[in-house]
């Protein structure tokens, strides 16, 4: 007998319930791999035969608290949330597909005929709450490809991603989630299926990209991506970033690995996803921007710029959300290069104002971009760009106790500026606030109020206007 892991009291209540019903039920999916992986697990998937809806609500009502159940019935499935846990439950089905649709056709089936419709062996397993307690059901080998690390369809590969092609984008999802390598049949049903990912919804896309971005081995993930064709069918920016160009003997990098190795860099400092998509996408702009000088060899001038102004267009067209997360990769996209352009020179006060200015509270994590940025191999290259970002950061966290300009805001408001100076809204007030904010990042007065306003009455005086006091 097979532990289940489930609550006593949960799974005590399924086993009389099905009993009494007659009706047989079954852990199954990933609830059942995550158990024999030694996952946590958080979603229980549980199958019943000859329908699960009715058989939820009943089981709400033996249960303590009496948990509220949503039903679907589109899907003909029900779900509940209890003991910390979210409980699904199915009939047995089995479906087909028409060819410019995900959406199954779904009629009643056994329980062999639920297993063998779904996407991967190791999702096709079962384990029975009753009639025989603890009893695993295996007919497509899932154990033996999860103690393989195998990801592989139960049926023909090109049929499983035929059916349903965001299949292939979970195949190579688990694979970066679980460590798992693609079973070489599989891998070639994806190439030969790519083209179907056009069918799918740029959110359902996005989702499992996102999952993708967020496992253990994203490269691998792109990786994979790329080699199947699937990437540049949703993401051609990113598949553009391929590939070395070489004239009169000089290439450049390998755009597409070196971002790469820039994401794989700042994973250990656990970033948010929207630090992610910054690594992905900063230097997205290169291929257009990719020119060839003869003497000073390849050049990308203006490649943070345009990318900054392509990260809205291709959030849009994923459908990610055009909120503040993406704000901020557009803002790390365009200041890429300047911290890496101050630790090639003495790094002025001035100019260390104007990064934490530009970069606001996004100065941190714009340095774990940059430094994820150095993939340089040669040792002694790298070992002078990370000195020099130990002196640069230093520099940083002086300038900013002292002047505190990372949630700068000027210590005199424009409002402040129209009532000193009775002054309606316009170009002479635009003038004061630009010349405060450039006195103050190029340290010509102090940050503080006072000196301000002395500043602007003299700055005032030169334009004519005369303070109200």
């Amino acid at each position: 007998m097979i532990p289940h892991h489930l609550p006593e009291p949960l799974y005590r209540a399924l086993y009389e319930l099905a009993r009494e019903r007659q009706q047989a039920c079954y852990l199954v999916g990933g609830y059942v791999r995550d158990l024999f992986l030694q996952r946590p697990v958080k979603d229980v998937d549980i199958l019943v035969v000859g329908g699960g809806i009715e058989f939820a609500q009943r089981l709400a009502e033996r249960l303590e608290g009496g948990p509220q159940v949503h039903f679907y019935g589109q899907y003909g499935t029900a779900m509940m949330h209890t003991h910390g846990m979210d409980v699904e439950f199915v009939g047995a089905r089995k479906e087909s597909y028409r060819s410019d649709s995900r959406k199954p056709l779904v009629e009643d089936g056994s329980l062999e005929d639920d297993l063998d419709r779904r996407d991967f062996t190791i999702n096709a397993l079962a384990l029975e709450i009753w009639p025989e307690s603890g009893t695993l059901v295996d007919r497509h080998g899932g154990i033996r490809h999860l103690n393989e690390g195998v990801i592989c369809t139960p049926g023909e590969p090109e049929l499983t991603f035929s059916d349903d092609p965001l299949r292939m984008l979970r195949a190579i999802r688990f694979a970066c989630q679980l460590g798992f390598n693609i079973e070489e049949n599989t891998l070639h049903g994806i190439r030969s299926s790519a083209h179907r990912i056009d069918i799918i919804s740029a959110e359902r896309i996005s989702d499992e990209l996102n999952k993708i971005i967020r496992s253990p081995r994203p490269d691998v993930g792109f990786e994979l991506l790329l080699d199947t064709g699937l990437l540049e069918r949703f993401f051609p920016e990113m598949a553009a970033l391929r590939g070395v160009e070489v004239v009169q003997g000089m290439g450049h990098k390998d755009n597409f690995y070196h971002t790469l190795q820039v994401l794989m860099n700042m994973l250990p400092h656990n970033p948010p996803l929207w630090l992610r998509w910054a690594a992905l996408l900063h230097d997205i702009a290169k291929p257009p921007t990719r020119r060839f000088d003869p003497n000073t060899g390849w050049t990308f001038h203006g490649h943070e710029d345009l990318g900054a102004r392509m990260v809205p267009q291709i959030f849009r067209r994923l459908k990610l959300p055009l909120n503040d997360d993406m704000r901020r990769v557009q803002k790390l996209v365009r200041l890429h290069l300047r911290p890496i352009a101050l630790t090639k020179n003495s790094v002025t006060d001035s100019a260390v104002r104007r990064l934490i200015f530009e970069a606001g509270e996004e100065v941190d994590a714009l340095m774990i971009l940059c430094r994820a940025d150095i993939t340089s191999k040669n040792e002694r290259k790298v070992k002078r760009y990370l000195d020099n970002f130990a002196v640069l950061e230093e520099k940083l966290r002086m300038v900013e106790q002292s002047d505190r300009m990372r949630l700068w805001q000027p210590p005199v408001s424009g409002h402040e500026i129209m009532t000193r100076y009775q002054l309606a809204e316009g170009p002479q007030v635009g003038r004061l606030k630009n010349a405060l904010r450039e006195a103050i990042l190029e340290g010509e007065i102090e940050n503080t109020s006072n000196e301000a306003l002395e500043f602007l009455d003299k700055k005032a005086f030169s334009m004519g206007l005369t303070a109200c006091i």
